[in-house]
């Protein structure tokens, strides 16, 4: 059986959906036990803010998904947050620790590792090893320790087995030895997705792990994502398909002109009249009635 992955010591137990059943379905709200607090985050490309986010709270142990339409500023929080680009203003802290303006490789170290909507595998380097290579810490990158190879060999061969299991877990070991550039969209998906785990995050950040996945993909995927919840971990992520949103969500935050307009349960967050009509247009109702008209 596959190991299953690291579970962050401080993980409360779950007494509803992560803890949340007492929450308010409001933006800001504060949360119970959160692995991530973000206060003041704010981003401008010349004179267009693309975020800014008062405060926001992700409960650990949940998936909380990120959701709102195209331009809302969702992928750019993504990148503030993990070092991939510099807000203008804010901070926020990732279990207890200040992360204010982090490089991409700090936030990973802390244990936030993201994926991306297109997806980052290197074409020409095997299967096997483009999640080797994610393995944190390893002796043999560093100049002396790379040059003596008794020092690492052992490591090296725990890290390949490591790897092995995740090929094996997210049914990818018949092609460990292929080019990472000959996998289809749906498996390059899933790479990214193991290559994410070998780092041992704590919080998996996923940027629309779903587009381009055909349903057969997308039902392994979204299985993939509760088995790592109901371990433990923490997953936030970005999608549109609001059928995903709802079947394996804990928690939903929608944003909107980049700032957060709503959050809450699912079923409390696709009723809310302030999404609707960030997704459909404020004058929906109006046309509405012109069309029966």
């Amino acid at each position: 059986m596959p190991p299953e992955p690291a579970v962050a010591e401080t993980a409360a137990p779950r007494t509803g959906p992560g803890g949340l059943e007492e929450v308010a379905a409001e933006p800001g709200v504060a949360k119970p036990d959160p692995i991530l607090v973000v206060d003041g985050v704010c981003r401008r490309f010349g004179g267009l803010v693309a975020v800014d986010v008062a405060h926001l709270e992700v409960q650990r142990g949940t998936i909380c998904a990120l959701i709102g339409p195209n331009g809302a500023g969702k992928t750019t929080l993504f990148n503030q947050l993990t070092g991939f680009d510099r807000p203008d203003a804010g901070r926020w802290t990732f279990d207890g620790q200040a992360l204010e303006r982090p490089s991409a490789h700090r936030s990973a170290r802390a244990g936030m590792v993201r994926t991306f909507q297109l997806t980052k595998a290197l074409s020409k380097m095997s299967v096997l090893d483009n999640i080797r290579l994610a393995a944190p810490g390893q002796r043999g990158e560093r100049v002396l320790s790379g040059l003596a190879p008794w020092r690492w060999r052992s490591e090296e061969a725990a890290i390949t087995e490591r790897a092995g299991t995740l090929l094996e877990r997210f049914g990818l070991a018949a092609m460990a030895g292929d080019y990472a550039g000959t996998l289809s969209g749906g498996q390059r998906k899933l790479l990214e997705l193991a290559r994410a785990l070998m780092a041992e995050p704590r919080l998996l950040m996923l940027d629309e792990p779903m587009a381009g996945v055909n349903p057969a993909l997308t039902q392994s995927l979204l299985g993939h994502i509760t088995d790592l919840r109901d371990a433990g971990m923490t997953v936030l992520f970005v999608e549109h398909d609001m059928d995903v949103v709802m079947g394996i969500s804990d928690w939903v935050v929608c944003m909107a002109e980049g700032s957060v307009i709503a959050e809450g349960p699912p079923a409390a967050v696709g009723n809310n009249e302030r999404v609707v009509d960030a997704y459909l247009g404020t004058h929906r109702s109006a046309a509405a009635e012109e069309g029966e008209g």
